[in-house]
């Protein structure tokens, strides 16, 4: 049977700002988004029946259609039913190395992966928009999984402005195993809480998008400017998070106190990261909040910014 390996990066968000609410009820967002090298391995063969089976050695890893690896075929199966019918299921195997409820969008790239596996298997010859486009109904971070790199993403997530990649950049990331925040609500406490500053009307929505486009962020990673971006990091969802979850904040404010280019919380959370200029550097980060946090529910990791999203590595 046919098969593929895929590699499934994770990803940081070094912006992150609620606009306002769309006429769906979705949260309109301006986000400019990074992959890194820390990545999950996604191998996906054919089968001979039409089922589909998924295998992951991680105990928290739902098997079922609660997983996104598992809708996202259950949709190519939809969408092209010839292609289903003449090659049958699929068989994935998840090998996970992103930790799961991070707020890295583990689940996302998965579903990512599966999309791009099922498009070589069946020999679809899916342009990349054909596959944002496809991954746009799973979730609002599995487009720029896609794709990867460096980009603006606005909407839900869902719409990708590629900016130029960033290389030499280095990450300290860490989130307690056991902690999870809700996603729903995180945005939804946001909306309780700050809903009287969303912009209300299309104008607004539009302009206030346009402004990260062209804003200080943006320019600075043209610019490559490693120290202007570390001090730029933003995050709405900060706002609501950290009060409700003081261990995101306190361990937020323990990689402050170390040498690096800048802090924040990715996505929803609870995981914290922080920039280096160099390996030295964020080895450095890492033994130092290691030192201090002996807690070994801490996960901590070091990787660095990759110029790319989901990639075949073998077949």
């Amino acid at each position: 049977m046919k098969s593929y390996t895929l590699i499934a990066p994770a990803k940081i968000n070094l912006h992150l700002e609620i606009v306002g609410i769309r006429p769906d009820n979705y949260h309109e967002l301006v986000m400019i988004m990074q992959t890194v090298d820390l990545a999950d391995r996604v191998e996906i063969r054919s089968l001979s029946t039409d089922n589909i089976i998924i295998h992951c050695g991680h105990p928290n890893v739902p098997l079922d259609e609660t997983n996104l690896a598992y809708r996202a075929a259950e949709l190519m199966q939809r969408e092209f039913p010839n292609a289903f019918l003449e090659y049958g299921g699929v068989e994935i195997t998840l090998h996970k190395h992103i930790p799961i409820s991070a707020g890295l969008a583990g689940g996302s790239g998965n579903a990512a992966a599966v999309l791009v596996g099922i498009d070589l298997l069946w020999e679809l010859g899916l342009t990349q928009s054909d596959l944002q486009g496809l991954g746009a109904k799973l979730g609002s971070d599995v487009p720029f999984c896609i794709s990867g790199g460096t980009a603006i993403a606005t909407g839900r997530g869902e719409v990708i402005s590629p900016l130029p990649s960033l290389e030499g950049i280095y990450v300290v990331l860490g989130k307690y195993q056991s902690l999870e925040v809700s996603t729903p609500w995180a945005y939804t406490t946001y909306r309780q809480e700050f809903g009287h500053e969303y912009a209300h009307d299309l104008d607004s929505l539009v302009e206030r998008s346009h402004r990260v486009h062209s804003g200080d962020l943006v320019k600075a990673i043209v610019a490559k400017n490693t120290v202007k971006i570390g001090k730029l990091l933003y995050n709405d969802l900060e706002k609501v998070v950290l009060p409700a979850y003081p261990l995101v904040s306190q361990l937020r404010t323990e990689f402050q106190h170390h040498s690096n280019l800048g802090t924040m919380m990715s996505g929803s959370g609870p995981t914290v990261f922080s920039l280096a200029n160099s390996r030295e550097q964020a080895d450095a980060i890492y033994h130092q909040v290691r030192a201090t946090i002996t807690d070994p529910d801490l996960e901590l990791f070091v990787t660095q910014f990759c110029d790319r999203g989901v990639r075949v590595i073998d077949n």
